[in-house]
């Protein structure tokens, strides 16, 4: 039987398939458009997504809402998810074993929302989604083509929060994501 998205929605807020399922205050399933054409993919929850069952609501999630809106995006037009679905102990980054476990539940949602553009917000989604080598100093803003998926990675919200200095390129990585989006479905954008 084919997934539906309250279906797997329901199935993930009953996973209990690794440790962190102990440690959570909720499951941050994904957020958005669940017909959208971009998905952007960060790592995991931080403290305010574990406490409010959203993801990217804290201060990078602002941030993350501010650096959609000047390419023309907002929360209506794309869908938000992460590689772990639950919270890692004091932020730290996932776990091989977390991501292994929940890895599952981010193809079924991809499958589900068949993008054109996927988008990973820091080094550990573009490690999981594009390469597992990746390096986001040097690759960050590069296009990659998978099953007919246009993918790129640009530095996480977090990231640009603790260091200002990658803010400029990361402003050209959100132009090329525009220009991308344009190219893709035309300047009024999906």
């Amino acid at each position: 039987m084919a997934d539906t998205w309250e279906g797997l929605r329901q199935e993930c807020l009953a996973c209990q398939g690794c440790a962190l399922a102990q440690t959570r205050t909720n499951v941050v399933f994904g957020d958005g458009a669940t017909d959208a054409k971009i998905l952007l993919v960060g790592e995991g929850p931080g403290q305010h997504e574990d406490e409010q069952g959203v993801p990217f609501v804290g201060k990078a999630g602002m941030l993350l809402d501010d650096m959609l809106e000047i390419i023309g995006l907002d929360r209506t037009k794309v869908y938000i998810a992460n590689i772990v679905k639950c919270r890692p102990p004091g932020n730290r980054d996932p776990l091989n074993v977390e991501q292994d476990a929940c890895i599952g539940f981010l193809r079924r949602q991809t499958a589900l929302l068949r993008p054109k553009i996927l988008i990973c917000l820091g080094r550990i989604a573009a490690k999981a989604i594009i390469d597992e080598n990746f390096r986001i100093t040097s690759q960050h803003g590069q296009w990659f083509t998978r099953g007919g998926v246009q993918m790129t990675a640009i530095y996480h919200p977090a990231a640009l929060l603790r260091d200002v200095n990658k803010r400029p390129e990361t402003f050209e990585d959100l132009k090329s994501i525009q220009a991308k989006v344009r190219e893709l479905f035309g300047p009024d954008g999906p």
